[in-house]
């Protein structure tokens, strides 16, 4: 037996079993709310002892993750201290690009929204302008939120960004977790330049084909929230956000697909096929020296539902739901069992392109008959009913197929006429139950809560689910 290799194994558990237990404690600290959580019941929740919490909530005290609520009565002894979450101690902003609008959020720990910023957008624009876009929405975000950056160096505090337990473990698993990254985020070796994207101007040679991120092995890549933040030792983006906001742990964008949610590289986005192939999680990393995932749309607003839709979804325990999109276009985002389901490819969800009609009218995609076509083109005449039984159609293939809880529905298209939707969709769902028969009743179907900011609010949770142990937020 390699004894070397057999301790380096054993850290590397243990590493990744004290940021799992950390994780279940913050996510506890934050479902307690300002009210807060004893050790005791810490202990109780999550099955370690109550010498492991106190170790796990000293070191979140430390990093100022924790405070102290305030102290309980108990049933002997002296009161129970209570600790709660610092909401303020990060932040992580969720970008939402349409087709025709970008909207940002800042959000805090406990996902409460604290700064928001809308504006028009042409995603056929090119890369350079959309690209701007988000970098001034992140930089006004931040600024006004979390104040102006400060004139700091390296060893300075809050130079380094803020320090999570995950953070920690991803520093002492060696180089391998950041080493990948220099000046603002540009790769170290091996990999050429980033792709150009639409309208962008060439930066250098670049073979035909070539990828920025066909150098990293899929599965490879750290979570966006166990990296460091921002580090002003680690060289200087490219304009961006600087290292005076040290709450920061990055920025998550939500974008119609399809996509590569582990690269971060986009396919031939719906509508807009000059996309395909760029890199667009390292290109904003590069500008904004800031880790940054990417995700559909649709994923996004479905982790936000799992994660803080409560009541109406089931809350984030192990229910079912198909989150469907209709706005500019029309996809589903996937909840099974609490979690996101991306697929193998992380293609999942391309709901608006199943095809109803085989001799229907062409889409954007370039096939024909396809579900979010013929829903599109009945809105655009003002047939809101037929609009809805096309949605239901495909909201009740999808049932059948996957046997979900319910099915909520979201997007501008349907906030412009809600009760229109939930009752046209609905009814296509009651007329099928129907013919089946058993007792079970339809599907139930449901507006989802969060209103226009919904996509933005899930992306910034692609950045704060794994911290509190969401493993399939970024």
């Amino acid at each position: 037996m390699n004894r070397s290799n057999a301790s380096a194994g054993d850290g590397a558990n243990l590493l990744a079993l004290r940021s799992h237990n950390t994780a279940l404690v913050l996510g506890l600290l934050r479902g307690a709310g300002a009210e807060g959580i004893s050790r005791l019941e810490l202990a109780e929740h999550t099955g370690l002892t109550p010498q492991a919490v106190s170790k796990i909530t000293a070191r979140l005290r430390g990093e100022g993750l924790a405070a102290e609520a305030g102290r309980r009565a108990s049933t002997g002894g002296k009161p129970r201290t209570v600790l709660r979450l610092v909401p303020e101690a990060g932040h992580a902003v969720g970008v939402h690009l349409d087709r025709d609008e970008l909207r940002a959020v800042l959000v805090d720990l406990d996902g409460t929204v604290v700064g928001e910023r809308c504006a028009p957008l042409d995603l056929g624009a090119g890369a350079e302008a959309v690209l701007a876009g988000v970098v001034r929405a992140a930089e006004e975000l931040v600024a006004e939120v979390l104040g102006p950056p400060a004139a700091r160096g390296p060893g300075s505090p809050g130079a380094e960004g803020l320090r999570t337990p995950a953070t920690e473990a991803s520093e002492r698993s060696g180089a391998s977790a950041r080493g990948e990254r220099a000046l603002g985020g540009r790769p170290l070796g091996g990999r050429g330049p980033v792709k150009q994207g639409p309208g962008e101007q060439a930066s250098g040679k670049r073979e035909p084909g070539e990828r920025a991120s066909e150098g990293r092995e899929p599965g490879k890549r750290e979570r966006a929230s166990e990296r460091r933040v921002s580090s002003a030792g680690e060289g200087a983006p490219l304009g961006g956000l600087p290292s005076g906001a040290p709450s920061l742990l990055g920025l998550g964008v939500a974008l119609p697909g399809p996509l590569d949610h582990v690269r971060g590289v986009l396919h031939r986005v719906t509508g807009f096929p000059e996309w395909d192939g760029y890199p667009l999680r390292d290109a904003l990393e590069r500008r904004l020296g800031v880790p940054v995932v990417v995700d559909k749309d649709t994923n996004a607003a479905a982790l936000g539902l799992a994660i803080g839709g409560g009541g109406a979804v089931g809350g984030s325990g192990g229910g079912s739901f198909a989150y469907l999109h209709l706005g500019t276009g029309l996809g589903a985002g996937l909840v099974f069992g609490g979690g996101v389901h991306r697929g193998a490819r992380t293609g999942a969800g391309e709901f608006g392109h199943q095809v109803v009609q085989l001799d229907g009218p062409p889409c954007t995609c370039g096939a024909r008959g396809c579900i979010e076509a013929l829903c599109l083109a009945a809105v655009a005449r003002g047939d809101l009913a037929e609009a809805a039984k096309v949605l239901g159609t495909g909201a009740a293939n999808l049932a059948g197929l996957l046997d979900i809880d319910q099915v909520l529905l979201g997007g501008r298209t349907v906030a412009a006429a809600p009760e229109a939707f939930v009752r046209g969709v609905g009814a296509v769902l009651d007329a099928r139950a129907r013919r089946e028969g058993g007792h079970d009743g339809a599907v139930p179907v449901r507006l989802a809560p969060g209103g226009p900011r919904g996509v933005a609010e899930g992306a910034a949770q692609l950045l704060l689910a794994p911290l509190f142990g969401h493993g399939n937020g970024g």
